[in-house]
């Protein structure tokens, strides 16, 4: 079918809409429609562009995030070099940056001084043919850097379309900035990663870098970057009429609908350089953004030019960082602690002290590697920094302020919490207790079941992990499933309605699906996500326990890594045994039940594909699922044009809008229930 002029308008004119919408959400902060109604146009245009596909256009807001991971990222030439600053580290190194600049031009009486804070994020080099965004790509050297535009493309203050009101002849424009994770984000993110047992990230600056370089642009949108401008290069720059200095460039970048970051102030001295450095290096503290320091630039573009470039910096900026903020203190006991997957990571204790408004009494030591560069000991005095970083972490060793009668410290060669020799594998930096009966991987291992994304038993929490193991009633993730009231009730703070409501929870636990099973088994490197590749293949325990780890790798989305811990996961006998435990107890280890609610052998749905959205009536999701698949249906994640039906219930989501893009028939689950042939 071929678009209406009508048709086309409208697209046009829905595509303009919403990049106005996310504009003043976004830059503007200053939101020009209910999320309703945006929700509404959206799946306007949704529908327009699924019925017909010559009406996607590279700007339009559907298309941010791409729907296959790259394979790899392109190396590509920065058009023009994304140079790095150089440093001043206090007033008096700017002093002596300003005496520098001034020797390479003609003397002047005065200078105007932009000043922007500096973001702790990572550069990127936007670039725009005819106001679409065309490339986005990483710093690298500065000369070369990578290809990441489907990344870019998810981080919604960054437009597709540039406002281009008064400049259409400008056709291409360099645009730089920084791509940054706002606090909170980071925070969520790393207790998600926490509760995944995933390793988390030390501060947002590595969050954003690790994020930006993700091959699958859907997790990248998940991760909510941000992004500020702050360099703006176009062809003709002289001209008055666009821009002649930095301050009009930033009003610019604003304009044409980029984040500017609002705290960027003209002064007209040094001096007022310097009071702007010092309200911040207090202030900085209560930003959602981290920032290390202030950024100088030479607001003339015309002085700018004059001064030009060194090898590696522009001389007519410079980058006033704040001093990392440090404090010594004292290690009083360097401990060890025993994670669930057996990692022992060395942790000392120190006198506290107080650091960027929080009192810091302890740091990671890592490994008995950083031990050792370090060489840190019991009674040495150390500088312990946080700065830019979430994580407290021992920067060096005063050594010329050492205790006489320390010792190097020595990573412990049994297990200090079961007694159990250590080993370290070969390739690995990580210590390691490999006993399973160990309390301390038990507890860690408990705690992991019980979590929302695995099993999801409520009420389970760390203090009630530690007395049942403590008191001898949990021996393994299995006994949870064995516990009498009578045993609960013994415990402190338990009274008879709570233990009742608790022997519910873990009862109702069995009901998860297979999937859920194999992440809360705590396999190393088995997140949630992998935990559904793998039962999708593998659709019972006993298909997955018998795979060849060639086979396994072989899955998309599954690496040698994930393969190998699964294969050898299935070797050892004691997790064999509790497969059989746990099967035993009622709990689902395949992806299909043998009874239902429909009879195996009425494949009334077979052939067909399934998408549930929303919460349903009275079947939860899982319930739904396996319904259609006893039936012979297929459920997926996606809607797509191989899906027949759509299972829609109460606060459906953007699922709903694709299906009614691609028309897709939609049921609700009294429907589902009648096609099954269940009565009510």
């Amino acid at each position: 079918m071929i678009p209406t002029q009508t048709e086309i308008k409208r697209a046009q004119e829905l595509r303009q809409l919403l990049q106005q919408a996310s504009y003043a959400y976004y830059v503007l902060d200053a939101p020009i429609m209910e999320d309703a109604v945006y929700d509404q146009l959206y799946r306007e245009l949704q529908q327009l562009e699924a019925e017909y596909p010559e009406l996607v256009t590279a700007d339009s807001p559907t298309q941010r995030v791409g729907e296959k991971p790259a394979t790899h990222f392109t190396s590509v030439r920065h058009n023009i070099p994304l140079y790095s600053l150089e440093n001043a580290f206090n007033l008096e190194e700017l002093q002596a940056w300003e005496q520098r600049w001034r020797r390479q031009v003609p003397p002047t009486d005065s200078a105007e001084y932009v000043t922007e804070l500096k973001i702790d994020g990572s550069a990127l080099a936007l670039t725009y043919q005819n106001g679409i965004l065309v490339r986005g790509a990483t710093r690298g050297d500065g000369e070369m850097g990578e290809d990441i535009t489907q990344n870019v493309r998810t981080i919604r203050s960054i437009p597709l379309r540039l406002n281009f009101d008064g400049l259409e002849n400008l056709e291409k424009i360099e645009v730089r900035g920084e791509a940054f994770l706002p606090l909170e984000v980071f925070q969520n993110l790393n207790e998600r990663r926490q509760k995944a047992g995933e390793q988390l990230f030390a501060n947002p600056r590595n969050a954003a870098a690790g994020t930006l370089r993700q091959l699958d642009s859907r997790i990248v949108a998940q991760r909510r970057l941000d992004f500020f401008a702050y360099t703006l290069h176009i062809p003709g720059m002289d001209d008055a009429s666009i821009a002649n200095t930095q301050w009009e460039a930033l009003e610019l970048l604003q304009k044409l609908g980029f984040r500017v970051n609002c705290e960027h102030r003209l002064c007209q001295s040094l001096a007022e350089v310097a009071e702007y450095y010092k309200y911040w290096d207090t202030e900085r503290l209560n930003l959602p953004y981290m920032t290390d320091g202030v950024v100088v630039k030479l607001n003339s573009y015309k002085l700018q030019e004059q001064l030009g470039f060194t090898q590696k910096f522009p001389r007519w900026a410079v980058a006033l960082k704040y001093p990392a903020e440090e404090a010594p203190t004292r290690v009083e006991n360097i401990a060890v602690n025993v994670g669930r997957t057996g990692a022992l990571t060395p942790l000392a204790e120190m006198r506290p002290v107080e650091l960027a408004g929080t009192t810091v009494s302890r740091a990671t030591l890592h490994n008995s590697d950083r031990i050792a560069q370090l060489d840190i000991r019991i009674g040495d005095t150390v500088i312990v920094r946080k700065a830019g970083e979430i994580i407290p972490e021992v920067v060096r060793v005063l050594k010329e302020l050492r205790p006489s009668d320390t010792q190097p410290f020595v990573m412990p060669s049994h297990c200090p919490v079961c007694g159990q020799p250590v080993v370290r594998e070969t390739g690995e930096a990580v210590t390691r207790c490999v006993n399973a009966s160990c309390a301390a991987i038990l507890k860690g291992s408990i705690e992991h079941w019980v979590s929302r994304d695995a099993l999801d038993i409520k009420g389970v929490g760390e203090k009630l992990v530690h007395q049942l193991v403590d008191k001898g009633l949990v021996h393994a993730v299995a006994d949870l499933y064995t516990l009498t009231k009578e045993q609960l009730c013994e415990l402190e703070r338990m009274g008879q309605k709570s233990a009742e409501k608790l022997i519910q929870a873990i009862a109702q636990s069995k009901n998860q699906p297979w999937s859920r099973v194999l992440y809360g088994l705590g396999i190393r490197h088995v997140g949630s996500v992998n935990a559904q590749l793998l039962t999708d293949k593998y659709r019972t325990v006993e298909q997955l326990a018998t795979a060849k780890q060639s086979d396994i790798e072989g899955i998309y989305g599954i690496g040698a890594e994930i393969a190998q811990a699964v294969y050898q996961w299935f070797r050892i006998d004691a997790n064999q045994k509790l497969i059989a435990r746990l099967k035993a107890t009622g709990l689902k280890l395949e992806n299909t039940q043998v009874q239902s609610a429909v009879s195996s052998s009425n494949q009334k749905l077979a052939g067909k594909t399934f998408v549930i959205t929303g919460t349903l009536p009275t079947l939860n999701r899982e319930q739904a699922k396996e319904l259609i698949q006893t039936a012979g249906g297929k459920v997926t994640d996606s809607v797509s044009k191989k899906t027949d039906y759509l299972v829609v219930g109460k606060d459906a989501g953007s699922k709903l809008a694709k299906a009614e893009s691609l028309g897709i028939t939609q049921l609700t689950e009294a429907q589902l229930l009648e096609i099954l042939g269940k009565t009510e």
